[in-house]
């Protein structure tokens, strides 16, 4: 259907057929996820095409929301804040992947596929799989966004609106500086010897006008 279809419109390409089902059944226990797996063997015989043919860039499909149903798989069940960002350096540097529907929605990504007349070839390796933690968060982000439509855009612009003051991770925060204080005289506090550490970092109490006030705190800008 796919050949068909590509040399119908006259457009250059090149098919690759690799056995990575065999794979995956011989090395996944039955009744186990194979989404891990399956995507981790495609995605090593993508890179390699790719250094193969001397393509600079690596176009995946990923949607908006592909990108937040994997912030919050990561987030419920890997216990990590991560998504998958429009543009990806491999870890071993020989490839760029972009993702050029990284912000279009699904349901208008698949409107416009119909329009289209594109050929659609389902998964059945893994589409097969209802219990799929990846189908179980799809469902509970649709509930959500029914009763809020700004769901899933708020989740989305949330991925590029971090604050690293209001996380926990030790190396981010080491990063951007955020627990290295410094004041104008070298000193972390000006503190009132005769007061409370209230006073001392501006609490209820007003200084006295012949004393100084609390030096101000700064976040150091990163070196």
């Amino acid at each position: 259907m796919i050949r068909d279809y590509l040399e119908a419109e006259g457009y250059e390409y090149r098919m690759i057929q690799r056995d990575t089902y065999s794979i995956v059944k011989e090395k996944v226990p039955a009744g186990k996820t194979t989404c891990a797996l399956c995507s981790r063997l495609r995605r090593g015989i993508l890179y390699d095409v790719a250094v193969d043919l001397g393509a600079t860039k690596i176009a995946l499909g990923h949607h908006r929301d592909d990108i937040v149903e994997t912030l919050m798989l990561n987030l419920l069940y890997s216990g990590q804040l991560k998504a998958m960002p429009p543009k990806l350096r491999s870890d071993d540097g020989r490839n760029t992947v972009i993702r050029p529907l990284a912000y279009c929605a699904e349901e208008q990504i698949a409107e416009f596929a119909a329009e289209m007349k594109f050929p659609i070839i389902p998964c059945d390796l893994c589409g097969s799989q209802e219990n799929l933690q990846r189908k179980q968060v799809k469902r509970l982000i649709a509930q959500l966004h029914e009763s809020n439509p700004n769901v899933k855009g708020n989740m989305l612009a949330a991925i590029g609106n971090v604050r690293p003051t209001h996380l926990l991770d030790p190396k981010l925060r080491e990063l951007y500086g955020v627990d290295r204080i410094e004041s104008a005289d070298e000193s972390l506090l000006a503190l009132d010897p005769g007061g409370s550490d209230d006073d001392a970092l501006g609490g209820g109490c007003a200084h006295p006008t012949n004393e100084p006030g609390p030096i101000p705190l700064r976040i150091l800008s990163q070196a």
